[in-house]
């Protein structure tokens, strides 16, 4: 295995979604008035018509179940015990997907409603862990 470091840094639009997340609990996306998409996390420019995204608005915490798969494999290559959920979340409000974890994945059907789970306001960091996972509704 080749050890990989990196450090990320959420710019600006970044910081201000992940602010909203730790203080507030919202999730926030940026709809450009353009094109219609609104993105999650919000972004300061749209990627299709490349206008600046200035308005911030709460999407979710509901939410549709786009895709999911199963993780069998944890980032060194050993299998898990049990395998672990990742879905794909198009949160009401958005147009775009968050790629998060899946309480109960296994139990998951594409076009499920979901609701985002967030960590108690005090274990709060400032981070997309900040959200624990979406759980099936």
């Amino acid at each position: 295995a080749i050890p990989v470091q990196h450090r990320y840094t959420p710019g600006v639009a970044g910081d201000r979604f992940f602010r909203a997340l730790r203080d507030e609990g919202v999730i926030l996306g940026t709809p450009c008035a353009s094109c219609s998409v609104v993105y999650v996390p919000g972004r300061m420019f749209c990627e299709r018509c490349f206008v600046a995204l200035e308005e911030w608005v709460p999407v979710g915490p509901g939410g549709t179940l786009e895709s999911f798969t199963a993780v069998l494999i944890d980032l060194d290559g050993r299998p898990l015990a049990e395998p672990e959920w990742i879905g794909l979340v198009k949160l009401d409000g958005a147009t775009s997907v968050l790629v998060h974890r899946l309480e109960n994945g296994g139990e998951a059907v594409i076009g499920a409603r979901v609701e985002a789970v967030l960590e108690p306001p005090k274990k709060r960091a400032g981070s997309i862990n900040d959200i624990r996972g979406f759980r099936l509704l």
